[in-house]
């Protein structure tokens, strides 16, 4: 297979960072194009729920972009290029796969994620924490997740999801001392140990706990425009019964 195409597209970036080519390009760096990388990677997402593979192929190349743009950064910093990024990702794929690269016998896919975890773990002999290599940029509802599941890999888990279950009402119990104390302080913390607590509940029954927020988002904007439409006066003079029926109605129309 030919890479012409992605050859050249290495040549336009490299041309666009010269001192001839663009002067937007030339003066981006790796935090200036942070936004970028974080903006890109989510409409590739978008793309990926939308199951609109048209429009996915054109994030990707979006992905892509930000990954020669920075490769090509750092080639002229004299740290690394876009061949020791690929080489790296290479080596680190076939170190991880010794039942596909090597004579390592697995039974099932739970074999395969424990050797994955082994090899991870003699790599990053560094790392001292099980909390350790958690990234800092991502949202919260996704450090939760990460949170969770280290945790539970070192064998600090509920012993059952009753357990787990109480756990989530003590929290609201708790939340609503502190409202009643009026600490605004206490309830915020409250209130993130019930969120918390609802991640746990969601990798209990592996759930993603980010992809069913962003589900109920989207069902929650799409409803909600159709209660626009419905709507036979402006919202803000609906009473609360109201705002009720119509909200019934918009959910008795929409998926």
């Amino acid at each position: 297979m030919e890479y012409k195409n992605l050859e050249e597209l290495i040549g336009v970036i490299r041309t666009l960072r010269s001192p001839g080519g663009c002067q937007w390009d030339r003066e981006q760096t790796h935090n200036s194009l942070r936004p970028n990388m974080l903006e890109e990677a989510y409409e590739a997402v978008d793309a990926i729920d939308d199951n609109d593979m048209s429009h996915l192929k054109e994030e990707l190349g979006d992905v892509l972009l930000q990954v020669i743009l920075h490769s090509q950064i750092a080639s002229e910093e004299g740290e690394f290029n876009l061949e020791d990024v690929a080489k790296g990702i290479k080596d680190k794929l076939i170190h991880r796969h010794p039942h596909v690269f090597g004579n390592v016998k697995v039974n099932s896919t739970d074999d395969i994620l424990a050797n994955w975890d082994k090899l991870k773990a003699e790599e990053k002999k560094h790392r001292k924490s099980a909390m350790d290599g958690i990234s800092k940029a991502q949202s919260a509802l996704m450090s939760a997740q990460k949170i969770s599941k280290k945790a539970v890999k070192t064998g600090f888990e509920w012993p059952d999801e009753a357990s787990l279950y109480e756990c989530i009402y003590s929290e609201f119990k708790e939340f609503k001392e502190a409202k009643a104390e009026n600490d605004k302080e206490h309830m915020e913390e409250e209130l993130g140990d019930i969120l918390f607590a609802v991640v746990n509940l969601a990798r209990w029954n592996k759930i993603d706990a980010e992809q069913a927020l962003l589900k109920a988002n989207k069902k929650f904007e799409k409803r909600f425009r159709k209660m626009e439409e419905l709507a036979e006066k402006p919202l803000q003079e609906l009473s609360f019964e109201e705002f009720d029926e119509l909200w019934k109605k918009a959910k008795a129309q929409t998926s």
